[in-house]
């Protein structure tokens, strides 16, 4: 039985709708912090369960408006300009990798190499968030939205100590 179902899994896969199997996924590359630190997520990333469902293609970073916007890696401007009313910067990233910032006015031009943590473009109103943020993307291919935050080195764990022995000998503790 088991050997039936996973034959015909397999027989029905390359029927899948191209558009539900997703592009290979390239490694990300180290990435800086598009803005400074903290980064203060007001909205996370939730991907849609197919490629036209609702769904938050990215995570939105609260900033004011006026911040500076790092490019978080090397590369290329893929565009630098409005869409639906809103400035947007697209730059692609080494391995093909694209990530988007909105909305921002752009200090570059389409074609334009960008170094990692160069100041890009500067944050606008009119975002999606009831605060003033930075909505930020990232797609692999045409289609495949990732969660930008994985690009940025993860955080080193540090353990607290805990509260030590009192004049009197006992101890406490901070829980």
């Amino acid at each position: 039985m088991t050997t039936l179902l996973l034959t015909l899994l397999l027989a029905l896969v390359p029927a899948l709708p191209r558009t539900l199997v997703p592009d290979p996924v390239p490694d990300p590359v180290p990435a800086v912090r598009p803005l400074p630190p903290p980064l203060s997520v007001a909205r996370w990333w939730d991907p849609p369960p197919t490629p036209y469902a609702a769904g938050h293609r990215g995570v939105d970073l609260a900033a004011p408006v006026g911040a500076r916007v790092r490019a978080v890696g090397p590369g290329r401007v893929h565009y630098a300009g409005q869409v639906a009313g809103r400035g947007v910067l697209s730059l692609t990233l080494p391995g093909g990798l694209r990530t988007t910032y909105e909305p921002v006015r752009p200090l570059v031009a389409e074609g334009e190499e960008v170094t990692a943590g160069q100041e890009v473009a500067v944050l606008t109103a009119g975002s999606h968030c009831p605060a003033p943020c930075l909505h930020w993307g990232l797609l692999a291919g045409e289609n495949t939205y990732l969660d930008p935050l994985t690009l940025l080195p993860r955080p080193t764990p540090r353990l607290l100590p805990t509260a030590g022995p009192q004049r009197d000998g006992t101890l406490t503790s901070t829980s």
